[in-house]
């Protein structure tokens, strides 16, 4: 039996991983900013076989609020062997151009706000020396495109930072996975047409599930999108920068 935080646990692809969690029979936290939505969600949980459910309201902006959770967190569920990071937003591009503001706080959401709670529970599982830090990156983040770098750029500088942290604590058997989902059908990409490249968020925690189990280090989900980012990261810029991408 594991305990388990589960930040961002309201999306799409954190409800399919707790799922399952659940259905394994570990202890859950869950933390997100809608209240009823997490309440309903943590009732789900327990008739599913989680063995505890506890959760509370998050805010990823209040960075000085963290700390607290996390001590809550580890205090209700007497330790903490696993967490999983999903919070985040999808940037709308065009929009952010003509922002500054809304540019900045898109990176902050997506990436400065995790890499505070990274910087903080990397302490914790450092001291422990055993667990997993699983974090939903993406395949954004592999090389920035036209249509969506400000959002590329949060996930680029997060897939770097776990990266290193992964380094630095290897040597204490603690796991660092990196999630790069590729499209996924969630409520975020709701207005977004679908197509053949994309996957439901069952099938992208299932994949997370067995890259946890495995102790992968990167997880490009579903599979595929492995070789496609390959393909685009291997076209020389002075090419890739005159595509509409």
């Amino acid at each position: 039996m594991q305990k388990i935080l589960i930040i961002g646990a309201t999306s799409a692809i954190a409800e399919a991983c707790a799922k399952r969690f659940a259905a394994q029979g570990h202890s859950l936290f869950l933390l997100a900013r809608n209240t009823e939505r997490l309440e309903s969600l943590a009732q789900d949980l327990r008739v599913r076989g989680a063995k505890a459910v506890h959760c509370a309201t998050f805010e990823a902006s209040a960075l000085d609020s963290h700390q607290a959770l996390l001590e809550q967190v580890k205090t209700e569920l007497n330790g903490l062997d696993r967490v999983l990071i999903a919070h985040g937003t999808l940037s709308d591009q065009q929009t952010c151009e003509q922002s500054v503001e809304l540019t900045l706080q898109e990176l902050q959401t997506n990436a400065l706000s995790v890499i505070a709670l990274l910087t903080r529970l990397a302490d914790h599982f450092e001291e422990q020396r055993h667990g997993c830090i699983a974090v939903i990156s993406s395949v954004a983040g592999d090389r920035g495109r036209q249509s969506n770098y400000i959002y590329g750029t949060a996930k680029g500088a997060l897939s770097i930072f776990l990266q290193g942290l992964r380094n630095r604590l290897q040597k204490s058997d603690v796991q660092v996975l990196t999630i790069k989902p590729g499209f996924v059908d969630t409520p975020m990409t709701a207005s977004f047409p679908k197509g053949p490249l994309w996957a439901s968020p069952e099938k992208v925690a299932l994949d997370i599930d067995k890259a946890i189990e495995k102790k992968k280090d990167v997880l490009y989900t579903p599979g595929f999108w492995m070789l496609i980012m390959f393909v685009i990261r291997s076209v020389p810029e002075t090419l890739f920068k005159r595509l509409s991408l």
